[in-house]
């Protein structure tokens, strides 16, 4: 028995597109397991599987216009927990010679022993590798893909290289199998959800489950085009009274964006607005000249230096574009203050050196590091407002009662920021191995996107490198970053005579519509006394 799937009643919708196909012909799924999405100009749904089956064909193909009644996919109705005794199953089993073991008479109650099968028939599976949670990473780009189509990997095997605003990162490979399709190309701008490559594999047939879903839209439960219809057919109408054709991800967009879709002109289909129209218009806008008498910077002339001599472009990885641009507008919207001081480690240090020692067995070390940010939550508890953020209003101090300190990490792509969550409720012992991890991570392109999310202060340390003392750019939201310097032995006097005691220079940015210059005095004079004696963090 063949079943059809054909496109549901679409009401008055335009421009009803296959966006996206979630299974191949040859699948098994389940009821209710969602077989593909369409999208029209007023919302998107995904089209369910009315029966459990085999995909017999598919009728249509991705960027398709279709309309109401049209024939999608066609299933042959199988039911999938008897698929194993189905003779048509297209399944690659060498079936071993049979081998009759006599089984031993029971035992009066006792169970009859149950001879598990040898093989277990294989379906072939195809997967799709989709972009992670990338949290508030902005410019999600393809910047390399290590395999080609027809490529063999195995589970685990890295696919393709992303990078964002934030870090780098190896997508892998979530079953072995064949590369079956390449869906980005290098420099392709992606978001969360979006497809990355296609794989094909063979699996045992006990674990066929549902299809994989597709890329995340901004709801996974959509309501029939014609619902949806309804539900946004006052937005649909723009404010000049003409109807605006626009996605619910177009519009969500130019709603982040602050944009008038109403303003935007469309490149689309019958006039329809496409994201990167919302994109060339908020371009258009930021290009514009300032107008006389206005608040614009004076720009930096532009120079041709070739003239002088010879040059070399060399062209600057996304981070560090990325990170220029948010130093940039930090350094121009917070008004920032440093406040320089020292603190005695003298004994702080003592105490490490004989610690690693006894952790050498294991493999352990402590870090300078780990007790820096143990005294640094210390002190945010005792002075709360360093651990907050300026509302939008500019009339409320937003105070967080949780510390997630932020260790600025050197890579060779440019400076990432991994996150320390929960710092408070941590020993320095595992302080110190989980900010190696991360700076490993983040020195290999591995580091999860969420690893640099929801920081509340930031430390950001040259110690390791030299120099005396610096100031370091707030990164706001936040409203402090510390910066440590080297040490050094230099003669301190005790109030009888001189004597080398081990300094460690501190530098403490703010943002001084927050933090008042007494309040960071008292923030670096209280640190300086934890560091110098780090008993301090019990009491």
């Amino acid at each position: 028995m063949v079943e059809q799937v054909l496109v549901p009643d679409v009401g008055e919708a335009q421009g009803v597109e296959v966006v996206e196909l979630l299974v191949a012909v040859g699948d098994f799924i389940k009821a209710d397991a969602s077989i593909l999405v369409l999208e029209s100009d007023k919302a998107s749904m995904e089209i369910p599987s009315p029966c459990g089956g085999r995909i017999a064909t598919i009728s249509v193909n991705e960027g398709d216009l279709v309309e109401e009644g049209t024939l999608l996919v066609e299933i042959e109705v199988v039911e999938i927990e008897t698929a194993e005794a189905d003779v048509d199953v297209d399944v690659d089993v060498e079936e071993p010679a049979a081998v009759v073991e006599p089984v031993p008479e029971a035992e009066p109650d006792q169970p009859v022993p149950v001879v598990p099968p040898t093989t277990e028939p294989q379906v072939e599976k195809s997967h799709v590798v989709q972009v992670p949670d990338v949290g508030d990473a902005q410019e999600v780009v393809v910047v390399e893909i290590l395999v080609h189509q027809g490529d063999r990997v195995e589970q685990g095997d890295s696919l393709v290289v992303l990078e964002s605003d934030k870090a780098s990162m190896e997508i892998p490979a979530d079953m072995s199998g064949v590369v079956q399709e390449l869906m980005v190309n290098e420099g392709d701008e992606v978001a969360e959800g979006a497809p990355l490559v296609t794989l094909v594999g063979r699996i045992p047939i006990s674990e066929v489950k549902d299809p994989e879903p597709g890329p995340v839209r901004e709801s996974r439960s959509h309501p029939p085009l014609v619902e949806a219809e309804r539900q946004v057919k006052a937005e649909a109408v723009g404010s000049q009274g003409a109807v605006v054709y626009a996605g619910p991800a177009v519009r969500k967009q130019a709603r982040e964006y602050g944009v008038d879709i109403d303003s935007v002109k469309g490149s689309g289909r019958k006039g329809r607005i496409l994201k990167e129209d919302i994109q060339e218009y908020v371009k258009a806008g930021l290009s514009q000249a300032p107008s006389a008498g206005g608040a614009g910077i004076p720009e930096i002339p532009v120079v041709d230096f070739a003239k002088y001599g010879e040059i070399e472009e060399k062209p600057l990885s996304r981070i560090r574009k990325a990170s220029a641009r948010n130093l940039h507008r930090s350094w121009l919207n917070v008004p920032h203050v440093t406040q320089f001081d020292e603190a005695d480690i003298t004994e702080l240090e003592d105490f490490r050196r004989q610690q690693n020692v006894e952790l050498q067995a294991r493999g352990g070390k402590l870090t300078p590091l780990a007790f820096l940010v143990c005294a640094v939550v210390d002190t945010l508890k005792t002075f709360p407002q360093f651990n907050a953020s300026l509302g939008p209003d500019y009339e409320h101090l937003i105070l967080k009662h949780y510390y997630n300190i932020g260790v600025a990490v050197e890579t060779d792509d440019g400076l990432v920021v991994p996150v320390l969550k929960d710092a408070d409720k941590k020993g320095v012992v595992q302080l110190a191995e989980e900010s190696a991890l991360l700076a490993t991570q983040a020195r290999e392109n591995k580091l999860p996107m969420d690893a640099m999310q929801g920081a509340t202060f930031t430390i950001s340390s040259l110690g390791g490198i030299g120099g005396t003392a610096f100031t370091p750019i707030v990164n706001a939201p936040e409203v402090a970053i510390l910066g440590v310097s080297r040490s050094k032995v230099a003669p301190v006097y005790n109030g009888d005579a001189f004597e080398p005691r081990t300094m460690l220079p501190l530098s403490l940015s703010y943002d001084h519509r927050a933090i008042d210059g007494a309040e960071a005095a008292r923030f670096t004079s209280h640190l300086s006394k934890v560091l110098s004696d780090i008993r301090r963090v019990i009491l």
